[in-house]
């Protein structure tokens, strides 16, 4: 959607065109929207953000291990591949990592696997307003984690993205 959405708007909207408008406001996981829409009218787009993420955070940890696991690779095969959402694509450029030298992109390829092999889901975090080179800080540091704490990191971030991607739709 090109147009800001308002809060009076996204209030009014039915149950299709809601999941329709916000179901990417979470990684491929329309079923946050799905239950954000029983709790309308919200009184804020912190109000929406709050119960999306309170829904993120009460699901099952099978549900947000999903969830995590639909975030692409940073400078990943999905971006190689042109699969990204406009949403994760425009995030990623805007971080600079379309734009990556060779030896820049070997070691995000280096660390990509080397995460996803420790923890068992790609490394998530909000791009937006980082560079690469504090990215590539990040998934150093967070290699270093254990799989609890990043687990629960990784849901941070997304939450995070969340908020990003609702700012960026709606207007308060």
């Amino acid at each position: 959607m090109t147009d800001r959405l308002t809060l009076k708007g996204l209030n009014q909207l039915s149950q299709q065109d809601f999941v329709e408008i916000l179901g990417g406001i979470f990684e491929h996981s329309p079923w946050v929207a799905e239950l954000a829409f029983k709790q309308l009218p919200f009184a804020s787009v912190e109000v929406l953000l709050q119960s999306m993420s309170d829904i993120v955070r009460s699901s099952s940890e099978e549900k947000r291990l999903t969830l995590i696991r639909n975030h692409p690779e940073l400078a990943g095969k999905e971006a190689d591949e042109g699969t990204l959402t406009e949403d994760s694509k425009k995030e990623q450029s805007g971080a600079g990592l379309n734009q990556c030298s060779a030896e820049e992109l070997e070691l995000l390829r280096d660390l990509n696997r080397r995460y996803s092999e420790k923890f068992e889901f790609p490394f998530v975090v909000a791009v937006t307003g980082l560079n690469k080179h504090q990215i590539i800080a990040a998934m150093q540091s967070r290699l270093e984690n254990n799989r609890q704490d990043e687990f629960a990191t990784s849901i941070n971030e997304i939450c995070k993205i969340g908020k990003i991607r609702l700012d960026a739709l709606i207007d308060g």
